[in-house]
């Protein structure tokens, strides 16, 4: 039983790697195929389209609840990693490329949603913690790819057209070990409660609970900020160096460094928890990123380069401190039959607006405006923190 819990997270780690794989080699396949800068927003929106799809199928089939969940994740993670590598093949067209990272997208809802699933049918008590940790594992996979953009690029510099594919080899590999992992070492949890037949309607029961719905909804306004924040803090670092040319840091290491330290932050957050209470903690990260999107326009004005950074390690730590809680949330408010269903569809729901917000900048971002338009992402903690605040008597437990 102890050995759960580490293997389930680490195996979050190295298969949320494929994420943001494509996000760290941008640079490279912009100049590649001879595309925009602001291509970006579309391979990210790709991977985010892809995981929505998935996550609708899979909720509709209900087949995290219907089949062995390690069984699904191995599966998962075996495929999304064949599509991820299938990005470095030589001349591939632009559409396939999009096609490819719409796959890898569609397979992560084999592995994330299902792996807090598999983590919920080990972990009642004391699950806030258990996600703090999953969670944690999952905001680092999705930092590494710019981290092994950094240390490649340094390994082999001279070599041109090759740094970007190690990126993509090392992703797919990680991936793989973490579903062997997984399948081999975390049979069915104690709590799970298999679903006898597949039920079309099954991931909307939970929608019927008020305090489901309202967690629901809190997630909804964090995921509004989240994923805009990840895909642009590379965009944001390397305008403000373009600005402070003197700052003389490497913007893959600090996106890797910002993304990476909301890790840390769903960590203390899931111990937190366990004496505060997961609404307790979900409500203050979504303020402070909250006021972190509201006060962006004057930091991101200042040529003050430890100001900026101590305030985007303070928004990348709040900004997804409150991911495990709302899903811990959640997981207590969801029909116990339909718990994988009910965690996939809001899922599915959550990163459907990260594709409108994402977009939404892209759309507006000019070089009048870069320092300014992040503002709007207030909107999300905005109405998310209505949505806690309004219910008092959701379930607390950690």
């Amino acid at each position: 039983m102890k050995r759960i819990l580490p293997v389930i997270v680490i195996s979050q780690f190295f298969c949320t790697s494929l994420w943001f794989a494509g996000n760290a080699i941008i640079s490279d396949i912009v100049r590649i195929y001879h595309l925009p800068v602001d291509y970006i927003a579309h391979l990210a929106s790709a991977v985010q389209f892809g995981f929505i799809s998935g996550t609708l199928v899979f909720a509709l089939l209900s087949i995290a609840d219907r089949f062995s969940p390690s069984k699904v994740f191995f599966f998962s993670a075996l495929i999304a990693a064949l599509f991820n590598f299938a990005i470095s093949v030589n001349g591939i067209s632009v559409p396939a490329l999009l096609s490819f990272r719409f796959l890898t997208g569609f397979f992560l809802a084999g592995i994330y949603p299902v792996g807090m699933k598999i983590a919920a049918d080990y972990y009642q008590q004391g699950l806030g913690k258990s996600l703090g940790w999953l969670l944690g594992a999952v905001v680092l996979g999705t930092a590494l790819p710019h981290l092994l953009k950094t240390i490649t690029t340094g390994l082999s510099a001279g070599q041109a057209g090759l740094p970007w594919k190690y990126v993509v080899y090392s992703t797919s590999l990680l991936a793989v070990a973490g579903g062997t992992a997984l399948l081999l070492l975390v049979p069915d949890g104690p709590h799970r409660k298999p679903g006898q037949k597949p039920s079309l309607l099954s991931f909307l029961k939970g929608f019927a609970n008020p305090h489901f719905r309202s967690a629901a909804l809190g997630y909804f306004g964090h995921m509004w900020e989240l994923y805009a924040f990840w895909v642009f803090v590379p965009v944001i670092l390397a305008d403000y160096k373009l600005r402070v040319p003197e700052s003389g840091f490497t913007v893959s290491l600090m996106s890797f460094l910002i993304i990476a330290s909301g890790a840390i932050a769903c960590v203390l957050g899931g111990m937190i928890s366990l004496k505060q209470g997961p609404k307790r903690v979900a409500t203050t990260a979504l303020f402070i990123s909250c006021i972190c999107c509201l006060l962006s326009p004057l930091v991101f004005s200042t040529h003050t380069t430890p100001l900026l950074f101590i305030f985007l390690f303070i928004w990348g730590m709040t900004i997804v401190a409150d991911s495990p809680m709302f899903s811990t949330l959640i997981a207590h408010n969801a029909p116990p039959a339909s718990k994988g269903a009910s965690l996939t569809i809001v899922n599915s729901i959550g990163f459907a607006i990260t594709i409108i917000s994402i977009q939404l900048i892209n759309a507006l971002i000019n070089e009048g405006n870069g320092r300014y338009i992040f503002s709007i992402l207030a909107i999300g903690p905005i109405l998310g923190l209505i949505a806690l605040i309004s219910d008092r008597r959701i379930k607390k437990t950690a």
